[in-house]
């Protein structure tokens, strides 16, 4: 299987999508190398960024259901590093 290093953008624009989230971060924590967040408290919005290392379609679904929360914004920009995994 071959893994890609992706970094996610996130915009949350409703606080209330937080714990579900949260939860999609959670259900693909294993992918996860890091994450950043940034409360902007004058837009009322959050900025997270995530870097990943993952196979691409993990990161499409991870991004999809992000994207399918009320309030959400993902987009992936994806890096030409691409390693084969012994899974």
């Amino acid at each position: 299987m071959e893994y890609r290093v992706a970094c996610l953008s996130i915009i949350v624009e409703n606080a209330n999508s937080a714990i579900a989230l949260n939860e999609v971060l959670h259900e693909y924590g294993r992918y996860i190398i890091g994450r950043m967040g940034i409360p902007y408290k004058e837009k009322k919005v959050n900025i997270i960024s995530i870097a990943m290392d993952a196979p691409q379609d993990v990161i499409n679904s991870m991004s999809g259901k992000i994207g399918r929360l009320d309030g959400v914004t993902s987009k992936v920009a994806y890096s030409n590093v691409i390693t084969k995994s012994e899974e």
